[in-house]
């Protein structure tokens, strides 16, 4: 029978037939054919094009089986890895994703039978984490791109320096509570007893008394002494009215943007232009990779133009990419983040323990202040 004219209903019909997903005990992977009913596939198994993919197929069987194995594994752990990620997923959610791609590779062609079996090779071979509920068998990809990890490590270093001193003096803090309370279980507590006194015991006490002889003088009034004599001066806290300054409003205006900077939040953002900054991605490859460069122009709130400082090419980079710089001691910084976000200082010391560096602002109303900051707050300041 001749196919059907282009554009009759019956050449429609079978366009849309056509497009849809079939059963898969109709298809021929060798053949690359699907069949709409066992009358069809019947008729192709008998064709002379099927037995010589059959001839092929004979001569290297594990070929093609490890082959088509491979490319099913490949592309179901490539759609749980792009869609789903590292969650825990139901496996036949991702089975249903995988197959509504018409031109998949069938499980009949592999070495697995069922799904079932494919989910376990997967939790033997340390692809995938799985476990069977009620409800069925479920995965969690296990991702180890190198790449990836290099994020999480990073992402986990970035963690670890935006704790402030306060989270870090509250850890201490529960630490020596946590210590205190190990060590009270071990102190033996002392149990109070009652005061026994035997009843033919008598209580002395032997007071010294001593007389005290008082000799009555009387004094004449003189002329010359009648005068009020001066009160020493009332003093507060071991300071006089006198010694006290009174605060004057430089005083007064420095307290109140002391105030004001401790009330400030932090911010997501932290580039600013004339500051030094290293590339911390690999993506632009090693001609860049931990280079050192000055932000020319912040572009947007997370976006830069960064001038390379050794080969003077610019490029435009977003914040994650990109790093705080350390200076050497002695030299000048700009303060990135917090309170005093925007002044230029100058780095005396570094606390490696606490990631903070301690720095002298030499710039402001402020001027020569002593503050510590962390490492990701500061940034050295370009010389040129």
């Amino acid at each position: 029978m001749g196919k059907h004219e282009v554009g009759t209903p019956k050449y429609i019909a079978n366009k849309i037939k056509a497009k849809g997903l079939q059963k898969l005990r109709w298809y021929c992977q060798m053949c690359q054919k699907q069949c709409r009913d066992e009358n069809g596939f019947k008729c192709h198994m008998t064709s002379e094009s099927h037995h010589r993919q059959l001839l092929l197929f004979s001569e290297n069987q594990d070929k093609y089986l490890s082959y088509f194995s491979k490319e099913f594994a490949n592309g179901y752990l490539e759609l749980l890895r792009r869609q789903f990620g590292t969650k825990r997923v139901h496996a036949n959610r991702v089975y249903q994703e995988y197959i509504s791609d018409r031109h998949h590779l069938h499980m009949n062609s592999t070495q697995w039978e069922t799904l079932t079996d494919f989910v376990k090779w997967l939790g033997r071979e340390g692809k995938c984490v799985v476990d069977e509920t009620e409800k069925g068998w479920f995965v969690t990809f296990i991702d180890r791109d190198p790449e990836t990890i290099r994020l999480q490590e990073a992402m986990a270093k970035k963690d670890k320096m935006d704790k402030d001193d306060n989270e870090r003096m509250m850890e201490f803090l529960d630490k020596q509570i946590a210590r205190g309370k190990k060590l009270s279980k071990n102190v033996t507590e002392s149990i109070p007893t009652d005061l026994k006194r035997p009843d033919d015991e008598k209580i002395v006490l032997n007071l010294p008394i001593k007389k005290i002889e008082t000799t009555k003088i009387e004094a004449q009034p003189s002329p010359l002494l009648n005068f009020k004599k001066p009160l020493p001066p009332v003093k507060h806290n071991g300071i006089s009215k006198k010694e006290e300054r009174k605060k004057t409003a430089l005083d007064e205006i420095m307290e109140e943007e002391e105030e004001r900077r401790i009330k400030l939040k932090r911010r997501e953002n932290w580039l600013s232009e004339g500051i030094v900054v290293k590339v911390i991605t690999d993506s632009l490859g090693e001609k860049y990779e931990n280079k050192k460069g000055i932000v020319e122009k912040v572009t947007d709130k997370f976006i830069a133009v960064i001038r390379m400082i050794d080969t003077n090419h610019k490029l435009k980079l977003d914040q994650a990419h990109l790093e705080t710089v350390i200076p050497a001691i002695g030299r000048k910084v700009k303060i990135l983040n917090g309170g005093y976000a925007g002044l230029i200082a100058e780095l005396l010391e570094i606390d490696t323990k606490k990631f903070c560096g301690s720095l002298r602002i030499s710039s402001g109303p402020l001027s020569g202040k002593v503050i510590d900051i962390p490492y990701e707050d500061f940034s050295k300041l370009s010389d040129f």
